[in-house]
């Protein structure tokens, strides 16, 4: 029975500890969960269906994770600025992602369609530091989320001192 018991846990949807939102799915993904998030790229497919996403950490962008095609939009955060806020909607695909920063500012990517899910941190202070989910070939099947405290600085407005 305990054996059942860890595979069924081993094969469910989840990411990591994370809440998984959407039907998931497919193959997983998973980005660094201890970066300074500093972007977000999305893909929409013509279908309406987020077709995939990528985080730029720092000054680097991770890899797309999803399926190719769609079209993309860019979302940059200003320095010191983090994601605390990330609001969507799917059915048998993620369809719609809203994200908003602890500066006010937001970005929307494709249509509001089917089951809304609002994700946050559960303390104040911290912010979006990962994404996981899974994908299958028309699109994300399913997102989760990871928070954390903000790194003390922020690297990429660190100046080099001259000598």
């Amino acid at each position: 029975m305990l054996r059942w018991l860890t595979l069924a846990l081993l094969w469910s949807t989840t990411c990591r500890a994370a809440q998984m939102y959407g039907e998931g799915g497919g193959k997983h993904f998973s980005t660094s969960s201890d970066c300074e998030i500093t972007g977000v790229r999305v893909a929409v497919g013509l279908l309406g269906l987020v077709k995939s996403i990528q985080v730029r950490c720092g000054v680097s962008w991770s890899a797309v994770f999803g399926t190719p095609g769609g079209t993309t939009q860019e979302f940059l955060l200003q320095p010191g600025e983090h994601i605390d806020l990330i609001y969507g909607s799917y059915r048998m695909f993620i369809r719609y992602l809203v994200i908003f920063t602890d500066q006010g500012h937001y970005a929307t990517f494709g249509k509001e369609d089917g089951n809304t899910f609002t994700v946050f941190p559960n303390k104040q202070g911290k912010v979006l530091t990962g994404i996981c989910g899974q994908h299958k070939p028309l699109g994300l099947s399913g997102l989760c989320f990871e928070w954390g405290y903000p790194l003390e600085e922020d690297w990429t407005t660190v100046q080099p001192t001259s000598q």
